[in-house]
């Protein structure tokens, strides 16, 4: 698996040594293995919660979906602060990802455009409705920043979309029954 890895991210320092490469890798596995270490503290489920959702609303290849239902699963009191917690961080996020990408515009000018900058100049800040979508939400919170949407309704429609996202997610997990998710998983 760290090979695997350390090919993934072996392109972005093609200029460095390969004992470089290797040495920048162990680094960052060991700094992630360890966040995740911490993260996973029962102590600390809605802190982790808060920046497992925030990291996942960046350009992170990573899902928060998991951690809020097992955060609700080890303790179904927290279904409500579970949703609100990973809304605010992933609405967060978002933001972060807003901010990016007005700071992207300024150092990016000449970037061609592209369908999706029609559609948010179309539709405006009710586009980021949309952000909750896997894959293409993240980068529609950028786009609206490069595109220098007003950042208050641009993070009100972010929030709406996150919150019903969360809402719908723990809301089918508590109702399927557990024996549906074991099959599920068994045969994939």
């Amino acid at each position: 698996m760290d090979a695997l890895l350390q090919a993934m991210i072996r392109p972005a320092f093609e200029f460095l040594p390969l004992q470089s490469t290797t040495l920048i890798f162990s680094m960052l596995a060991a700094a992630v293995s360890q966040l995740l270490s911490a993260l996973s503290l029962p102590q600390v489920g809605l802190p982790a919660l808060f920046i497992i959702s925030l990291l996942s609303a960046t350009l992170l290849p990573m899902g928060s979906e998991p951690a809020v239902f097992a955060v609700v699963k080890m303790n179904p009191d927290l279904l409500l602060p579970a949703i609100i917690v990973a809304t605010l961080g992933n609405t967060l996020g978002g933001a972060i990802s807003y901010m990016m990408g007005y700071g992207a515009k300024r150092a990016f000018a000449a970037h061609r455009q592209t369908r999706w900058f029609g559609w948010l100049v179309r539709f405006g800040p009710k586009t980021l409705l949309l952000s909750w979508l896997p894959g293409i939400g993240d980068p529609l919170c950028s786009l609206a920043g490069w595109l220098k949407m007003p950042f208050w309704p641009s993070v009100l429609y972010m929030g709406i979309g996150k919150l019903a996202r969360y809402a719908c997610m723990t809301w089918l997990l508590l109702e399927v029954p557990d024996s549906v998710w074991q099959r599920l998983f068994n045969w994939l």
